[in-house]
């Protein structure tokens, strides 16, 4: 088996759930302290791996705690500080040639960097970082083309949707529309899947692949493709033709899941119509429903069209009963990944049920069973793998009215 069994026991809705600030807030600044022991801000080698598994997913937490309210002045001041070093060394890495990653790459390079960067400097020197924000907008014009790369142009990693993330998260922190490509590079999304569904004659009007593969969940497939497009909804309002479409591959995406609520990694399982054994099911965020579940809470935020909640109900359902992943804390493949599509129902639906099921999870991550019987992940303190994510999650545990997956919009 992939998960630990659920021996929590649920509550009903309407319950009085109450969140432990206490023993959070003591967890967070423990598990900072690890993570920046273990991945110090001078350690060229780690800044490797960009947002996903680098030190820029560490600057990233570090400006997340430095802007929330649940911390003293004193303390928010500290950890910008600490955010400003690890940035420093992750720009040197990105504008050197041991940055390999196509500079287009959200997750794993260059741009996300400028990405965070823009963020952390936003707060001490906004001059440089409308710099940052303006290189970032200067590697949109790469997004334009159809065919970027011959592996997948269009994916979350190191593809358009990326692109789209980072646009999004920089505009909302500056304050201002300073990037300004995104319903050229959407206009490019629609397109390019248009074009391969109709090659490859797939049942959806939208279609990519990825090194061959037409995945489904959210790391490097459709789902988070979509999620982006339904993100800029004056891009969908401008063409209609374009909503159609989008809605129609949100539609097929429901048709494809699984009895047990569940979505394949990929349209290959699909198509061979034979379900994985249960030891071998991936109820992830990078594949399987606890991705898939922004794609539909974003559809019924924007047409709210009941089927899209329940379905955002059922991966929640599955996400209780098989969420306690081995893999590790992460937000990518691990339990915190998990506890947040409890966060995201708790907004969607104020159902304390779902707060209680968020904080079961959390506490699951610090007992003997998970620490114990967990692997432990290739980049442990990291940000997608590993305890960085792990704190994003207990500190939206802390704010569950604003609590959100790093850089998925649902609700903005």
């Amino acid at each position: 088996m992939r998960y630990f069994p659920n021996r929590y026991k649920d509550v009903s809705s309407g319950s009085v759930v109450e969140v432990d600030r206490t023993k959070w807030l003591a967890a967070i600044e423990s598990t900072v302290a690890t993570i920046t022991s273990n991945m110090p801000p001078s350690c060229v080698e780690n800044c490797d791996g960009g947002l996903y598994v680098g030190n820029a997913g560490v600057a990233y937490l570090l400006y997340r705690l430095s802007v929330s309210e649940v911390f003293g002045a004193d303390q928010r001041t500290a950890y910008a500080r600490l955010a400003g070093h690890y940035l420093s060394t992750c720009l040197t890495y990105s504008e050197s040639a041991s940055d390999r990653d196509p500079p287009l790459s959200f997750l794993l390079g260059k741009a996300g960097v400028y990405v965070v960067g823009a963020a952390v400097l936003s707060q001490s020197d906004p001059e440089k970082a409308d710099q940052l924000a303006l290189k970032y907008e200067a590697l949109g014009e790469l997004c334009k083309p159809i065919r970027i790369f011959p592996y997948g142009s269009d994916e979350l990693f190191v593809g358009r949707t990326g692109y789209l993330a980072g646009s999004l998260f920089i505009n909302k922190t500056l304050g201002k529309q300073i990037v300004t490509h995104n319903l050229s590079i959407c206009r490019s999304i629609i397109q390019s899947g248009k074009e391969y569904a109709a090659k490859h004659k797939s049942s959806s009007p939208l279609m990519y692949s990825y090194h061959g593969t037409e995945y489904l969940g959210a790391a490097h497939g459709i789902s988070s493709i979509l999620l982006y497009l339904l993100c800029i909804p004056e891009f969908l309002q401008s063409d209609p033709s374009a909503e159609e479409d989008v809605r129609g591959a949100v539609d097929f995406l429901l048709r494809i899941e699984q009895p047990n609520c569940n979505y394949a990694p990929a349209m290959d399982e699909v198509n061979m119509g034979q379900k994985r054994p249960e030891s071998e099911e991936l109820v992830h965020w990078c594949h399987g429903a606890p991705g898939v579940i922004y794609t539909f809470a974003r559809a019924y935020k924007m047409w709210k069209d009941e089927k899209y909640l329940k379905a955002c109900i059922r991966c929640g359902e599955l996400t209780w009963q098989a969420g306690l992943l081995k893999k590790g804390p992460g937000i990518c493949h691990g339990v915190a990944g998990s506890g947040y599509v409890f966060l995201l129902l708790y907004r969607l639906t104020n159902d304390s049920k779902y707060l209680h099921r968020a904080q079961c999870f959390a506490e699951f991550m610090f007992s003997p069973e998970f620490q114990n019987g967990a692997r432990t992940p290739d980049s442990p303190f990291s940000l997608y793998e590993g305890w960085a994510g792990s704190v994003l999650f207990l500190l939206d545990l802390l704010q569950p009215e604003t609590a959100e997956f790093p850089f998925f919009n649902v609700f903005s």
